[in-house]
Formats: structure tokens, C-alpha cells, sequence
């Protein structure tokens, strides 16, 4: 039995998805069983309700697995939440763990979730089980934040300088993460991945510019504003504080700017380009659509 965690968010779902469009059988951990049922989920997935950081309520989400791709919410917990839930999965006879990262995790670096990670992976690696690690770039989803401006201003407004990443599609993410728990791929290994070209703020407004047939320009926000504007729209300290921490990162340049597309290759998966990802949710760059975990991941009707 394969499991996978932290379903109820981009990523977990996306993978979720990609195995049951794929006809594997796949196990979903969710804190909430009623709220997880709400969503049409497809019939291979089995939904089991359980915390990751209460070990007493695993034993059923755990019971006869061999491999999880273990995910959870980014905050404050998550290294408790994670070790804690590795140690459920040992004492379970697990026998590999495939681990959700960051890239580059072990680089110095300013940004506290980049430090998370490397405890994580190092807890992990020092379990005696099997591991891997899956270190994507940024998403290119997280471009979605930026509709509501993009639309009604024309303005894409981020505290990025002239910095450049190699953002990411989630559904190729998907797609190794699902090769990865049925076995393929090598143990005891890291994968880095990035999408197939380095941008600039201003290529990504150009981007959706040409897509939407609106104009849209990148403006570099001072950091301080956008920290406030994060804090304004209900985001926590913490979350605002760690994502200052990241902007700052990648204006100083990070591997999150180098393409690297040997994951890729390594699994056979086309990279997603950054003006094809738009075309593919022209209509949420449009503002017509709302984006959601479940509608990015394709849980719900999404054209494919």
C-alpha cells in the first residue's frame, strides 16, 4: 500500500490525483474525514483520517504500508510534525519514506523553512529506513496569488529586484513524486527540480500579459509594504516573516534560479513551460476562476 500525506494541500493532492489518473491504489491521510469526502474523490484513493502529530491515531492510515510520500503544512510544527510522523512510520514497518523538500535545502541560506527541511532530512536519513528526497523549485502556482493585482491593476507586484527563479508546475511534480512511490527511481537519493527556464519578474508579467491579452507589469515592491500587504490579507507573522525571508534569498540569487532538468529526464517527464502553464489556467490569470487546492490539483473538473 502506498500512502501520502498532507493531501488536503497542492501538492498532496496533486499526487493524489496523478496516481489515481494512473489506476494506482493510493492511500490518503486527511485530519478531516467529513470535510476530505466533500470533494469527488476518486474511487482509488481510500481517505483515513489521522494527525501526524498524534501517533495513537496512525495505526489505521499505516497499517500494511510499504512506501509515503510524506508532505505537511508549512509553519511552525512542521519539524515535530514530521519527525514525529517518521517515527510512527518506522515503529509501523515502513519501509521507505519519500520526502517532500525544498531545493537546495542544505545550502546556507536565510530562510527558515529551508533549515526546517535539513532537520527534517537528516532525522529521516538517520531512521534506518529507506528515503528519498524531492527538492522542487518554486511553483509556478504561486502565481495564482498574484491574479487579484495582475487583473485589476496590471500590475505584478513582488519584492523580487531583477532576481530570477526556474519556477515549477505542480502536475510534473506530480508526476515523479507518483513514479517515485511505485518504486522507480533510486533510493537513498536527492532529486532537484526545476522547470525548463530561468525568468525574470518582468518575463513573467510579459507571460500573462501575452496569454490574457492584458497588460501586466512587474513592479519590484519594497519589502516592507509587501510584508504588510501579506500581514493585511490574513497571512500569520510567522508565514509573512518566513516568505520576507525567501524574497530576500532570491534577490541575492539562490538555486532557484538554476535550471536543472535531470529529474525530469530521469522520469520522463516533459518539462511544463511557464507560458504553458498559463495557457492551461488562462482563466484563472483571466480572474474568471477561482483556484483551489483540490481545482490546481485536479480533483475537481480542470479540462483534463
Amino acid at each position: 500500500m502506498l500512502l501520502v500525506t498532507g493531501t488536503t494541500g497542492l501538492n498532496g493532492s496533486a499526487v493524489v490525483h496523478e496516481l489515481a489518473h494512473e489506476g494506482v491504489a493510493v492511500r490518503a491521510l486527511v485530519r478531516d474525514l467529513a470535510k476530505a469526502r466533500q470533494a469527488p474523490v476518486p474511487s482509488t484513493v481510500e481517505l483515513v483520517e489521522g494527525d501526524m502529530l498524534c501517533p495513537d491515531t496512525l495505526g489505521p492510515a499505516l497499517d500494511g504500508v510499504e512506501r509515503v510520500l510524506l508532505i505537511s503544512t508549512a509553519n511552525e510544527r512542521m519539524v515535530e510534525t514530521q519527525t514525529t510522523f517518521i517515527d510512527a512510520a518506522r515503529r509501523a514497518g515502513v519501509e521507505h519514506v519519500i520526502k517532500f523538500s525544498g531545493r537546495a535545502t542544505d545550502a546556507p541560506s536565510g530562510f527558515r523553512f529551508a533549515h526546517m527541511h535539513a532537520e527534517i532530512e537528516e532525522y529521516l536519513r538517520s531512521s534506518g529506513m529507506r528515503w528519498t528526497m524531492l527538492r522542487p523549485s518554486a511553483f509556478m502556482q504561486v502565481y495564482f496569488r498574484e491574479v487579484p493585482s495582475m487583473t485589476g491593476e496590471g500590475v505584478l507586484n513582488l519584492p523580487m529586484g531583477d532576481a530570477s527563479i526556474a519556477p515549477v508546475d505542480v502536475a510534473d511534480i506530480a508526476k515523479v513524486a507518483s513514479a517515485l512511490l511505485q518504486g522507480k527511481g533510486e533510493a537513498d537519493r536527492r532529486y532537484e527540480m526545476s522547470g525548463p527556464e530561468s525568468l525574470t519578474m518582468d518575463q513573467v508579467a510579459e507571460t500573462v500579459s501575452s496569454v490574457i491579452g492584458k497588460p501586466v507589469r512587474y513592479v519590484a515592491a519594497d519589502p516592507a509594504a509587501k510584508r504588510e500587504a501579506l500581514l493585511k490579507a490574513g497571512l500569520s507573522p510567522f508565514f509573512a516573516d518566513a516568505l520576507d525571508e525567501l524574497f530576500a534569498e532570491r534577490r541575492r540569487g539562490c538555486a532557484e534560479a538554476v535550471v536543472d532538468s535531470s529529474t525530469h529526464e530521469a522520469f520522463g517527464v516533459r518539462p511544463t513551460t511557464f507560458a504553458e502553464f498559463v495557457r492551461k489556467h488562462e482563466a484563472v490569470f483571466r480572474g474568471e476562476a477561482q483556484p483551489s487546492n483540490l481545482w490546481a490539483a485536479g480533483w475537481l473538473p480542470s479540462g483534463r
